[in-house]
C-alpha cells in the first residue's frame, strides 16, 4: 500500500481537483449531459420497479415512511461524499477518501468490498435481463442471452468512457421519461382527471383505507426499511464517474446537490401514486408488480410488456454503470497499490481495459453460478454482498468526519459542498445506519440476519488481508531503511 497522498496529489490530474484528469491515465470523456443522467439514472434502479411490491404488501400505504427514512439517509450520506468528492475528485471516490481518512486498511476493504458487489449484481441483472429477452425470443436460451448483454456492454465499456456515457444517458433518459409519464398520467387518475379512464379504486383514500396508513403497525416501518434500502445503491456512481468528467468539481456539485428531488421525484412521488391507485392488500400488487397493477388499473394495454421493456432498460443501465464501476475502482485500487498494477494502466483512449475485462470474467463466473448452483454458491454471493451498500455508507460517514478537519486545514477553499449541521448530522446518520444493521440480526423472514453475517464474514476477511499486507509493507520498508543509510553513508 502506498502512503498517504496530500488532497492536492489526490486528485486526478496534475492540475489537481477541477482539472482535467490526465495525470491518471483517464480521460476527460464525460460530458455534462452523461453526468446530468447518470445521476439522476444513478437513483433508479430495476429493484424499484421489480422489489417495491414487496414493501407495499408488507407494511402497507406506510412504506412511504419507509422510502422516506432511507431517502434522508441517502441525501445525508451523499452530501458528504459530495463534500469529499468536489474538494477531491477521483476514479476511486468514498475508497480513495477512506484511504486518506481512515487509512490504507479502510480503503483497501471498501474498495475491494464495494467491487465484490458489483460484479455480484453483474450476474444478477444479466440473468434478469436474459429471462425478459428470453420471453420475448424464446429460440435463445436464457444462458445465451446473459451471454449477449454483457459482451455487448463489455464491449461499450472497452471502447470508451464516451461511449458508456452514451448509452447511460440513453438508458437513464428512457427511465426518467417513463417514471415521469407514470406519475403524470397516475396523479391524474387519482383526482379523476384522466379522460378515457374509469378507475373506481383510486383515491386518496387508499392510504387511510383498508386498516388505515399502517396496517400492520409501525414496527413494519422498520421491516420496509430493510426491503427498500438496497434499491437506493448507486446513487455514489455520479462521484466516481465525475473523475472523467470535463469539469469534476462542478460536475459532483450538481449531482449532489440534486439529490433530494431526484430521490423526492422518483422514489416517493411515484410509491405514492402506486398506492393510491390500489390498495395495498390488492392482489394483483404481489401477484403482477407495483407498476404493473397499477397500469392495469387504468386500463392501459400490455401494461405487462411495457413493464418488461422498461425493467429491460433499467437492468441494462444497471449492468452497464456497474461494469464501469467495478473497473473504476479496480482502477483506483491498482493505482494505490492495494491491487495488481496492470489494473491502473490505460489504452491510448483512456480505458482501464485489464480492470474492466477482470471485473467481466468475475461476472462471467458468477453468471455460471447462478445456473449452475442456484441455491449454493450463488446464493451465498447474493447474500455476502447483500449489506455492503450500508457498509460503504458507514465508511462514507466516518471519512467525513475526518476529511473535513484535513480539507479545512490544507485547502479550505476547495469545501465549496459543506456537509449540513456538521458533525451532528454525520454521527445521526452513523447512528441509524449501525440501528438497521442491527435490526437485520432480527430479521429471519426476510434473510436480513443471514445477509448481515455473511457480509461481516467477507468485511472480515478482506480487512485481514488489508492488515496483513500493511504490517508486511510496513515490515518491508523497515527492513530497506538501514540499507538507504548505509548507501547514503558510503
Amino acid at each position: 500500500m502506498t502512503s498517504q497522498p496530500t488532497l492536492t496529489e489526490a486528485g486526478n490530474g496534475p492540475e489537481g481537483p477541477g482539472g482535467p484528469p490526465t495525470g491518471s491515465g483517464l480521460q476527460a470523456g464525460l460530458k455534462n449531459r452523461h453526468l446530468s443522467m447518470i445521476a439522476i439514472g444513478g437513483v433508479i434502479g430495476a429493484g424499484l420497479f421489480v422489489g417495491s411490491s414487496t414493501g407495499i404488501a408488507t407494511t402497507g400505504p406506510g412504506i412511504l415512511l419507509s422510502y422516506a427514512l432511507v431517502g434522508t439517509l441517502v441525501v445525508l450520506v451523499m452530501r458528504m461524499l459530495g463534500e469529499m468528492s468536489a474538494a477531491n475528485p477521483t476514479s476511486g471516490s468514498f475508497s480513495a477518501h477512506a484511504d486518506r481518512a481512515l487509512g490504507p486498511w479502510a480503503g483497501f476493504t471498501i474498495g475491494w468490498l464495494y467491487w465484490f458487489f458489483w460484479v455480484v449484481v453483474l450476474a444478477v441483472e444479466a440473468t434478469a435481463g436474459a429471462a425478459i429477452l428470453e420471453g420475448w425470443i424464446p429460440a435463445v436460451p436464457q444462458w445465451g442471452w446473459a451471454l449477449i448483454v454483457m459482451l455487448v456492454l463489455t464491449a461499450t465499456n472497452l471502447a470508451s468512457v464516451g461511449s458508456y456515457g452514451e448509452f447511460e444517458f440513453w438508458f437513464a433518459g428512457i427511465k426518467v421519461v417513463a417514471i415521469g409519464a407514470f406519475i403524470v398520467v397516475g396523479g391524474l387518475a387519482v383526482f379523476g382527471l384522466l379522460p378515457g379512464v374509469d378507475s373506481e379504486q383510486a383515491g386518496l383514500s387508499n392510504l387511510t383505507g383498508h386498516g388505515g396508513f399502517l396496517p400492520n403497525g409501525a414496527g413494519a416501518v422498520l421491516t420496509g426499511i430493510l426491503l427498500v434500502v438496497f434499491s437506493f445503491m448507486g446513487s455514489e456512481i455520479a462521484t466516481l464517474a465525475a473523475g472523467e468528467s470535463e469539469d469534476p468539481q462542478r460536475a459532483v456539485t450538481k449531482a449532489t446537490n440534486s439529490i433530494i428531488w431526484r430521490i423526492g421525484v422518483f422514489y416517493l412521488g411515484s410509491i405514492l401514486v402506486v398506492v393510491c391507485l390500489l390498495p395495498w392488500d390488492s392482489k394483483a400488487i404481489a401477484e403482477d408488480g407495483s407498476y404493473v397493477a397499477a397500469l392495469d388499473s387504468l386500463g392501459i394495454a400490455h401494461a405487462g410488456q411495457i413493464m418488461n421493456f422498461i425493467v429491460l432498460t433499467s437492468v441494462l443501465s444497471c449492468l452497464n454503470s456497474g461494469l464501469y464501476t467495478a473497473s473504476r475502482m479496480a482502477f483506483s485500487l491498482g493505482e494505490r497499490g492495494d491491487a495488481p498494477k496492470a489494473f491502473a494502466r490505460t489504452t491510448g483512449r483512456g480505458v482501464p481495459r485489464a480492470a474492466i475485462l477482470v471485473s467481466v470474467v468475475f461476472g462471467f463466473v458468477a453468471v455460471f453460478f447462478n445456473y449452475k448452483f442456484p441455491d449454493s454458491v450463488f446464493l451465498f454471493l447474493v447474500n455476502s454482498s447483500g449489506a455492503v451498500a450500508l457498509l460503504v455508507w458507514l465508511v462514507i460517514c466516518f471519512s467525513q468526519l475526518r476529511m473535513r478537519k484535513i480539507i479545512q486545514a490544507e485547502a479550505p477553499d476547495k469545501l465549496v459542498v459543506r456537509m449540513w449541521l456538521y458533525p451532528y448530522l454525520t454521527w445521526l446518520s452513523i447512528g441509524f445506519i449501525a440501528f438497521v444493521l442491527v435490526y437485520m440480526l432480527t430479521d429471519t423472514e426476510h434473510d436480513g440476519r443471514s445477509t448481515v453475517l455473511l457480509t461481516l464474514l467477507v468485511a472480515a476477511v478482506v480487512l485481514a488481508i488489508a492488515l496483513v499486507r500493511h504490517r508486511l509493507a510496513g515490515r518491508r520498508a523497515a527492513a530497506a531503511a538501514p540499507e538507504r543509510d548505509e548507501v547514503g553513508v558510503g
